[in-house]
C-alpha cells in the first residue's frame, strides 16, 4: 500500500512508499488497562457504565448472517454515510419516494449506514428507537460520537460530553447498534498521556450492551506505535482512512475493522472503477478472516496480531459522494462473488 514519504502515510493506490516512525518507547506512563480506571462521579451516578479489564470480546456484528456477506470469519458490510442527502434523490432514491421513506429504502439495499447527525446534534431516545424500527432486522447504524468529545484542546476533559452521547437513547437501536466512531480534527497532534486517558473515558458496556470503538486520527503524528500500542490495549479499532491527505494505517488493533474510502468519483457510475473496488474487495476478504492485507501500511510490524474472525465495515464516504450508494452496492456483490 502506501504512505507518504516520512512521516506520512498517506494512503496511494498508485503509489507504495513506507512510514518510517520511531520505535515504541518501553518507558510509557500509560498502562492501559493494568488496572480498572477511577471512574468520575458523574459516570458513576448513571449506573450504566462498566469498564473492565481486557479479554476476547463478542463480534461486534449482533445481526443475523443474511444481511452482509458473511466469511467462514467475519462478515463484511458496507454502506454510506447517512441517508438524507438531495442529490441521491432520482439517483440512488426513486423518483417521487418520501423523505420520510428514505431511511427504509437505503436500509433494505444496504447492510449499514454511517450516522453523521450524531456528531453535530444530540438525539433523542425515540429517535434512535425509530431508526430501529424502520430499519430491517440484520441492519446495523454505526455512530459517530459528538465533535464536542473530539473538538477540543484537551481530550481528558470530554467525559461530559460522551456521557450525554450514551445516555441520549443509542441503546434504543438494540442489535442494530454497531461500533462508535470517534473521529479526531486533522489538526490534532498525538499526546500520549492525553489520549490515553480519553480512551480510559471509553466504557466497554453501557446499559448492558457492549460498545465498540472506532478511532479516526487524521494528523500524521499519529504515526507511531505507541498510539497503535494504546488503541490495541483498548481494543478500540483504528479507523482505515483511504485519503488524498490523512494518515493511512492499516494496523488492526480490535475485533472488527472499520475502513473509510474516501477517493471515489461522481464521474464513475460506482465511485470507484470497478479494478479498484475489486481490490477493495479482496481486501475486505483478508480482514474477514483475520489478515492485514500486504499492500496497506502498518506502523507496528513488531506484533504478529492473532487470525481471527473479524467483522468488517467499510463505508464509502466524502469523495464521489452521489455515486457512494451504488459503490457500495457493487461492492457487495464483489464480496459475495
Amino acid at each position: 500500500m502506501i504512505g507518504g514519504k516520512t512521516p506520512r502515510c498517506c494512503y496511494r493506490l498508485c503509489v507504495t512508499l513506507r512510514c518510517e516512525v520511531a520505535g515504541p518507547d518501553a518507558n510509557r506512563g500509560h498502562d492501559g488497562f493494568a488496572a480498572i480506571p477511577q471512574i468520575p462521579a458523574y459516570m458513576r451516578a448513571s449506573g450504566k457504565w462498566e469498564f473492565s479489564m481486557p479479554r476476547k470480546r463478542s463480534s461486534p456484528s449482533q445481526a443475523p448472517e443474511k444481511n452482509g456477506e458473511s466469511t467462514e470469519t467475519g462478515k463484511i458490510r458496507s454502506g454510506i454515510g447517512g441517508w438524507t442527502f438531495e442529490p441521491w434523490r432520482g439517483v440512488f432514491y426513486p423518483d417521487g419516494l418520501a423523505q420520510a421513506k428514505e431511511l427504509h429504502y437505503a436500509s433494505h439495499h444496504l447492510p449499514t449506514i454511517e450516522v453523521n447527525g450524531t456528531y453535530y446534534s444530540t438525539q433523542k431516545p425515540q429517535t434512535f428507537a425509530r431508526w430501529a424500527a424502520d430499519a430491517p432486522e440484520d441492519f446495523i447504524f454505526t455512530l459517530k460520537g459528538p465533535r464536542y468529545a473530539t473538538n477540543r484542546r484537551e481530550l481528558a476533559g470530554a467525559g461530559d460530553s460522551i456521557t450525554r452521547f450514551l445516555e441520549s437513547g443509542i441503546t434504543e437501536l438494540g442489535r442494530k447498534l454497531g461500533p462508535l466512531l470517534w473521529q479526531f480534527a486533522p489538526t490534532k497532534k498525538f499526546d500520549e498521556s492525553d489520549f490515553a486517558a480519553f480512551l480510559d473515558l471509553l466504557p466497554e458496556k453501557f446499559d448492558g450492551q457492549r460498545l465498540h470503538h472506532a478511532l479516526e486520527v487524521r494528523h500524521d503524528s499519529f504515526c507511531t506505535p505507541v498510539f497503535i500500542d494504546l488503541a490495541r490495549k483498548k481494543s478500540a479499532a483504528v479507523v482505515f482512512a483511504d485519503h488524498a491527505k490523512y494518515p493511512a494505517i492499516a494496523d488492526v488493533t480490535s475485533d472488527f475493522v472499520y475502513a473509510r474510502l474516501q477517493t471515489g468519483s461522481d464521474d464513475i457510475p460506482t465511485a470507484y472503477s470497478p479494478k479498484a473496488l475489486g481490490e477493495w474487495a479482496k481486501r475486505a476478504k483478508q480482514w474477514a478472516a483475520g489478515g492485514v492485507p500486504g499492500d496497506l501500511p502498518v506502523i507496528d510490524r513488531d506484533v504478529k496480531i492473532k487470525t481471527r474472525p473479524r467483522d468488517t465495515f467499510v463505508f464509502f464516504i466524502h469523495e464521489g459522494k452521489i455515486r457512494a450508494p451504488h459503490a457500495a452496492m457493487a461492492f457487495m456483490k464483489l464480496v459475495a462473488g
